[in-house]
């Protein structure tokens, strides 16, 4: 029983953030998230070390650890004669000189309390991915039913929001500034439900991959269930209505075909070819285009990701090396904007967050990243190429590569919905605990036949 309720821990902590954390907007709810993930992660560190962590796991957390780094050396103070030669910071100098003051020590950040604040965001993917290698307070049979379950509740709330006669007055929107029109689910932003919807359906192909060895009856029903929770999901990616939903979906699809079909199936090249030039695709279409539908007031001057990115990139040449701090990108994006075209809408991300960490971090961020990104690409090497991974590993990897591509445009792991999604992917592919026999063994058992 008591080993039950542990294995309990990480998947009711991911539904908990799949239900309270699809934006920034819901404070309190956002709280409870950080506060329960502080209490995983603290038990993570107080709890005996039954066996050592896995290579895999290490590097990951140690990845983490640079990055929390990172955020911390740009709180430090520094003096002003240095702190004025940093990329980007000399106008800010000029500014004191014409008050008449005296320049300060100043951090590296030019936000200080919003980088302190960004660490918060960090708590959600640290406790799950806590949980599962360090607690083991998992089964990833479990996971992928929270991540189904919570998917599901949010396409029957999207129901009740696009069937809203009156979307603008609708009491089914969670946030003031949100989406109104769509189905959005428990998230502010329809891209963001999007991003869910189309990581659950390799899951789908898991759940359908471990449990196709049980007996006739026990995998009808299973059939039955993946099948009904599958039209769900396209139903709810249909009334989401979001590009981000259409293009990534079909990838998706293809590669989490592989994970059903059998290891030397012809098709697979095939599968391969089509996965990748869908993505590319995909994310192509999504650049190209509007940043935001016309609920959420977006006007022209912003709609476009390539202004967004190229204003974005002229503010990252001029605060190299550095950086201008975790959580400034808004404040300093004001700074390069075309003048006549500002209106009252505001960009508050660089709808790439590979851009936005690039500008905020500097060079020690854009290493991280790249630290990060060999360690993923060897973690799903290792998982496609291993006899032994399991199905809900390979599921992970295809859900952290959508959410990685959709990343490319947008901004899903600023919710600590998705980035707990994400936390949850990267355990997985971490862990490297044995997977239950029905995910591993390709034996059967022998048969004697005896001839008279």
């Amino acid at each position: 029983m008591l080993k039950r309720l542990r294995e309990s821990v990480a998947p009711l902590y991911l539904f908990l953030c799949l239900i309270l954390g699809g934006s920034v907007q819901g404070i309190w709810a956002n709280v409870l998230l950080q506060l329960l993930g502080l209490a995983l992660i603290a038990w993570a560190a107080a709890a005996p070390r039954a066996e050592p962590l896995a290579p895999p796991a290490r590097q990951l957390l140690l990845i983490a650890i640079l990055a929390i780094a990172v955020v911390a050396l740009q709180l430090i103070p520094l003096p002003a004669s240095l702190w004025m030669h940093l990329g980007g910071r000399s106008a800010f100098g000029s500014d004191y000189a014409l008050l008449g003051l005296k320049a300060p020590a100043l951090p590296i950040s030019l936000a200080p309390y919003k980088s302190l604040d960004s660490l918060r965001s960090l708590i959600p993917p640290l406790a799950i991915i806590c949980a599962v290698v360090r607690l083991k307070a998992y089964r990833p049979s479990w996971l992928a039913a929270a991540l189904i379950t919570g998917t599901i509740a949010g396409v029957l709330l999207g129901a009740l929001q696009a069937g809203s006669t009156d979307a603008q007055s609708s009491p089914w929107y969670l946030f003031a500034e949100t989406n109104v029109g769509v189905a959005v689910g428990f998230f502010a932003n329809a891209n963001h439900m999007a991003i869910l919807l189309v990581i659950t359906l390799p899951f789908l192909a898991a759940l359908l991959a471990a449990g196709r060895r049980a007996n006739f009856q026990h995998l009808t029903a299973l059939v039955a269930v993946i099948v009904g929770a599958g039209v769900i999901i396209l139903v709810g990616i249909a009334l989401n209505r979001s590009i981000a939903a259409y293009g990534l979906a079909l990838p998706v699809l293809c590669a989490s075909a592989l994970i059903v079909i059998p290891a030397r199936s012809r098709a697979r090249p095939l599968l391969m070819a089509a996965t990748a030039l869908l993505l590319l695709g995909a994310v192509t279409a999504i650049a190209e285009s509007s940043t935001s539908p016309e609920s959420l007031g977006a006007s022209t001057s912003v709609q476009s990701r390539a202004v967004m990115l190229r204003t974005t990139g002229r503010a990252i040449g001029d605060f190299m090396p550095f950086g201008s701090g975790v959580g400034s990108f808004s404040d300093v994006y004001d700074l390069y904007e075309d003048p006549a075209s500002v209106t009252d809408t505001y960009v508050v991300h660089a709808h790439n967050d590979y851009a936005e960490l690039a500008l905020e971090t500097g060079v020690p961020g854009i290493f991280i990243m790249l630290l990060f990104l060999a360690w993923w690409g060897g973690a799903v090497w290792r998982v496609w190429r291993s006899v032994e991974a399991g199905p809900f590993a390979r599921a992970a990897s295809i859900a952290s590569a959508a959410i990685l591509a959709h990343s490319l445009v947008d901004f899903p792991l600023r919710t600590a919905a998705i980035s707990a999604c994400f936390g949850m992917c990267l355990a997985l592919l971490a862990d490297r605990r044995a997977p239950p026999p029905a995910d591993a063994s390709d034996l059967r058992p022998t048969r004697h036949f005896v001839f008279r």
